[in-house]
């Protein structure tokens, strides 16, 4: 999905945000602010959201002179996730349906956004996700089609999201243990996203194939990731794409099969979807 003159100013909000993340004194903010802005008025409205993202955070990361912008807040949002796994795996022992209880624990953790204009709270989400409905709700089929895979492949999302994914992840290898599962990470610190040193600290390495797709956008960019990465994205038999950023990059994508697993944080994506803010997806394509 191509960008919206609404994803213009969510990404200019952004500016301000990581300049508060970095704790950017008065001159470095109106140095990033100002950037961003400027930049804003060549945005080309034939992109998707990731892809203007991927072009702002490099300036950004470039002025501020750090790596990763978001760094110190990964590492908090990665502990606090955490904190949450002992309730979660209570939750999953007393199921009736462990898969459907591991694919909310799993949309759950699409929370953690820090790019998306409206912020929602873990607990909260936690809280409310087992009795929540599906706004979009494909899950029956979601598992029809895990049933006939040989080959899965987990696009990531965001860094404290990835140890609820790695959950999901156990979870499906229980169920079906015919499956061989990839999960995918960015190419490099974008936004909040996973990269390999997230999901090698979490034991992704050890818990499935960990796969680098070299993209430097927040969400799964086809044409920009390494040949390694193209060439599983075609040949898995499923793919289950986690959160916003790779659901904008991949409505739509040259392949079928594609189960896009969300929440519904901006007005743009609610558009898209036919749905409302605030609302979770399971929905095949």
């Amino acid at each position: 999905m191509t960008i919206d003159i609404a994803c213009v100013e969510c990404i200019i909000n952004q500016s301000s945000k990581v300049a508060n993340a970095i704790g950017a004194d008065e001159l470095l903010t109106n140095k990033i602010t100002s950037t961003i802005k400027d930049m804003s008025k060549d945005f080309s409205f034939d992109n998707n959201p990731p892809e203007i993202a991927s072009y702002v955070y490099e300036k950004m990361a470039e002025i501020a002179n750090k790596k990763d912008l978001y760094g110190e807040i990964k590492k908090l949002s990665t502990k606090k996730a955490l904190s949450f796994v002992p309730l979660l795996k209570e939750k999953l022992k007393d199921s009736d349906n462990k898969f459907f209880t591991a694919t909310k624990i799993a949309v759950a953790g699409n929370v953690i956004d820090l790019a998306a204009r409206i912020e929602f709270d873990l607990q909260e989400e936690l809280e409310k996700i087992f009795e929540r409905e599906f706004a979009y709700n494909d899950f029956d089929k979601l598992e029809i089609e895990i049933k006939k895979a040989k080959q899965i492949l987990v696009i990531g999302d965001n860094v404290g999201e990835h140890i609820f994914d790695y959950m999901f992840i156990e979870i499906l290898q229980e169920i079906f243990p015919h499956v061989e599962v990839h999960y995918m990470v960015r190419g490099n610190p974008i936004i909040n996203d996973v990269t390999m040193i997230e999901a090698q600290e979490a034991g992704f390495d050890k818990l499935c194939n960990l796969v680098d797709s070299g993209v430097n956008t927040p969400g799964f960019a086809y044409t920009r990731a390494n040949s390694d990465a193209k060439e599983l994205f075609d040949n898995v038999d499923l793919i289950i794409s986690k959160g916003m950023g790779n659901y904008e990059c991949l409505s739509p994508s040259h392949r079928k099969n594609i189960c896009f697993l969300l929440k519904v944080k901006c007005e743009v994506v609610a558009s898209s979807l036919d749905k409302n803010v605030g609302d979770i997806i399971c929905k095949i394509v």
